[in-house]
């Protein structure tokens, strides 16, 4: 059997050792890059340093396997999301928080009702310059600096949903004439004449 010449081992050797080399620097480096891309994502996931510390120690220790079940485990958001949806929320309460309700009914009602269409309770009233609506407790027009009338707001009368009783209609009592009384003093008696006798021929 011919043997291979030795440059030729020498140089396969040498071919192997960089191969090895080289590969094991890739895996070095990739599970450098594993742990930094760890340590980067628990900070935008979280502000606990303990969490920090403990993703990042479990990457550097298990590699890849760590990597993985830090992946399964780790927050669902970011701090980043976390705080745009505490943002849409409070935008949410702002808008809930300006469309208020009626104190009486709590019908939801808009910025610029008066009254509330449902019950008729008065909401805001109505600046007597620039005719914006104004809360009632103000006293004075934010927009025209116009000083606010304080007069008791004006309640307004509640429709009757029942239908009033109808009643007979009644007939207004007539007067009642009495003759006055005249004392004509005593009746007079009639008397009675004796009658003439006819002459005799």
């Amino acid at each position: 059997m011919p043997q291979l010449p030795t440059e030729l081992l020498n140089t396969i050797g040498v071919i192997l050792e960089l191969f090895v080399a080289g590969m094991t620097a890739l895996s070095v480096a990739f599970w450098i890059g594993l742990v930094v891309w760890t340590f980067r994502d628990i900070r935008s996931r979280t502000r606990d340093l303990f969490a920090w510390l403990l993703a990042t120690a479990l990457v550097l220790i298990l590699g890849p396997i760590g990597w993985l079940l830090y992946f399964l485990l780790r927050p669902r958001e970011t701090v980043a999301q976390v705080y745009d949806r505490q943002l849409e929320e409070e935008v949410l309460l702002r808008d809930i928080t300006t469309r208020r309700a009626c104190r009486k009914c709590q019908a939801v009602t808009e910025a610029d009702w008066l009254l509330c269409p449902r019950c008729g309770t008065e909401l805001r009233q109505q600046c007597a310059d620039c005719g914006r609506p104004l809360e009632l407790d103000w006293i004075a027009c934010p927009y025209c600096t116009a000083p606010v009338e304080t007069a008791k707001p004006k309640k307004v009368k509640e429709a009757s949903t029942q239908p009033a009783p109808q009643t007979e209609p009644q007939l207004a009592p007539q007067p009642v004439f009495y003759a006055p009384e005249v004392d004509a003093g005593p009746v007079p008696q009639p008397t009675f004449e004796p009658r003439p006798e006819p002459a005799a021929e």
